[in-house]
């Protein structure tokens, strides 16, 4: 080791300081794959990625399927290490013990906390995280931090004053600055449920709430969209859209939906047969109705003869797809923030 580097280590105060090239801090985090593979590529840009250390938010309006989006990240974190615990702060109480157990989750694992504040919340989070190593396998849902009120705006309804507070994001800014560091270097997943408002522009966007405290410490931050999902003039489920507004690992502005039906729930397969047809593994045939589609040899462009109704695909096309090596070098290089261009490259 340099000696200069040798004395600075020794000099510091600090005892995680390392040099870079062997921190444990900086390197590539382990990931918890959840079992819907585009759930995975909207964490990470990739089939073999998931959720990873550090905080994931997911906003967006009522009913768009944003606890169970999280609790399908935390049941994925539970079958993977059997003796990880799930701390589940809830301020909205909308979480039936039924969506737990369509998911298998082991509730003897979870621990819930009820909040009324943000100032509740801080102090109790804080208290957990100081007492953590990073040994111990916890991942911490919020449901919601768009729902809390600040501990002045209750104060002020108690007095019966009706001033605005304008305080509350200068609260959430501050929750947010104190546990980011300890997500990272304890290795502990967030997932924080928020809300969304529309911007007053000529051309409105969804923006998330609670000021600009969650943008700076989000690694990922979802703003889910829905659009009905029809079986004639039937409606059978949603098509939720996830729109990644920010990610420190997938294509920042990229759509992803996730189909959800009212009788077999969570589509696994969403988001593979418009990728497919992208990437040239399938072709469709629009002459004839309904559309048949065709999977294409990719080694010698020939379309196959079998035409399959969209019903009728097998699942063991989607299965065959996933473990595809060009099929997955497509996804990643759509989707994945790693095949982007250096900042700095030298010119030929």
């Amino acid at each position: 080791m340099n000696a200069l580097l040798e004395k600075m280590k020794k000099s510091s105060t600090i005892k995680r300081s390392d040099i870079l090239s062997q921190s444990d801090i900086l390197t590539d985090k382990e990931c918890i794959q959840t079992e819907v593979p585009f759930m995975n590529v909207a964490l990470s840009g990739e089939f073999d990625g998931g959720v990873r250390a550090g905080m994931t938010m997911l906003a967006g309006p009522s009913k768009h399927f944003k606890t169970l989006f999280a609790l399908v990240m935390a049941s994925a974190f539970q079958k993977k290490y059997k003796d990880g615990i799930v701390l589940f702060y809830d301020s909205e109480f909308g979480t039936p013990p039924a969506y737990f157990d369509s998911l298998d989750m082991d509730m003897s694992r979870i621990f819930h906390t009820p909040i009324t504040d943000i100032e509740e919340l801080k102090s109790d989070i804080m208290n957990q995280l100081k007492e953590l190593k990073k040994s111990d396998k916890v991942f911490i849902v919020i449901d919601s931090v768009g729902n809390l009120a600040s501990r002045k705006e209750i104060d002020d309804a108690l007095d019966g004053k009706t001033v605005t507070d304008m305080t509350r994001a200068k609260a959430m800014k501050s929750l947010f600055r104190m546990i980011t560091p300890h997500l990272t270097l304890k290795d502990i997943p967030l997932v924080a449920i928020n809300h969304t408002y529309q911007t007053l522009e000529l051309y409105s966007k969804a923006v998330v709430s609670g000021g600009t405290g969650s943008y700076y410490s989000s690694d990922n931050i979802w703003i889910i969209g829905r659009q009905q999902e029809k079986d004639g003039d039937e409606l059978v489920g949603w098509n939720f859209v996830i729109n990644i507004e920010k990610s420190r690992y997938a294509k920042e502005k990229s759509k992803i939906p996730i189909t959800v039906t009212y009788e077999k729930g969570i589509d696994k397969w969403s988001g593979f047969l418009d990728n497919a047809l992208e990437s040239g593994h399938i072709s469709k045939n629009t002459t004839t109705k309904p559309h048949k589609f065709f999977l294409v040899d990719q080694e010698t462009g020939e379309v196959g003869e079998e035409g399959y109704a969209l019903k009728d695909i097998p699942e063991s096309v989607w299965k065959n797809l996933l473990k595809d090596a060009k099929f997955n070098a497509f996804i990643k290089d759509k989707y994945s923030t790693d095949t982007e261009a250096s900042l700095m490259r030298e010119e030929d």
